[in-house]
């Protein structure tokens, strides 16, 4: 990082002080994912930040990143603060590089938690929510399962939660092989309701005192 932007850094924590919750949410933009999946997926990350904005405090404390995967990772949206948040317009093209996904999502978790302890700042456990119509393709199957023991690893040590929804015609037989907590199947194109539920969520952890566990509600937006 270079000089400029370790001293952004410090004005924003000095400015902002209140703990953060991290939240990476990693979507597939493969090629299946063209036309309304793609439209709805868009529709639903307007909706996430519009509903966040709503609670002043959960603005101030939920960071948002977001990860794109299709035959390449992407990097569209470094941790932002929710009011500093603005939903891009993704396109679906492309093959399907999950396993490089979801590798590169959990190290910058683990990057910004670095971040916080050298600014002193306070932070729940961060999550990574996934969301995809498919499964890992276009990848060598040893990365594929350097991801899910990573998954596992994190979870196990609780540095992170990691959540995934499957879409339409998506893998659910391989995604329960490679998460530790149950993924969830997404009713239809259900996405503004499902990132209601997800800010709602994120507004009950970032309002929760830190190392609580909290029963999240129930996803009416899908099925187990």
């Amino acid at each position: 990082m270079t000089e400029q932007g370790r001293l952004d850094e410090v004005v924003e924590f000095a400015e902002n002080p209140e703990p953060r919750c991290a939240c990476v949410l990693l979507l597939d933009t493969s090629g299946s994912m063209q036309g309304e999946a793609i439209t709805a997926l868009n529709a639903g990350l307007v909706t996430f930040k519009n509903t966040l904005m709503k609670d002043p405090l959960a603005a101030r404390r939920v960071e948002i990143a977001i990860v794109s995967f299709n035959s390449e990772v992407k990097i569209v949206q470094d941790f932002v603060t929710v009011d500093q948040f603005e939903p891009p317009s993704l396109a679906a093209a492309g093959q399907t590089f999950m396993g490089t996904a979801i590798v590169k999502a959990l190290d910058m978790v683990q990057a910004r938690k670095a971040v916080y302890r050298q600014n002193g700042i306070a932070y729940y456990r961060p999550w990574v929510f996934m969301i995809t119509d498919g499964e890992p393709q276009g990848e060598p199957e040893h990365i594929i399962q350097q991801a899910a023991q990573r998954i596992k690893d994190d979870e196990a040590s609780k540095h992170v939660a990691f959540f995934a929804v499957g879409v339409e015609k998506a893998n659910m037989e391989q995604l329960k092989t490679m998460v530790v907590r149950a993924p969830v199947k997404l009713v239809g194109l259900n996405f503004v309701e499902m990132f209601v539920w997800l800010s709602k969520s994120m507004e009950a952890v970032s309002q929760s005192r830190m190392g609580e566990q909290l029963a999240l509600p129930p996803p009416g937006w899908a099925t187990v």
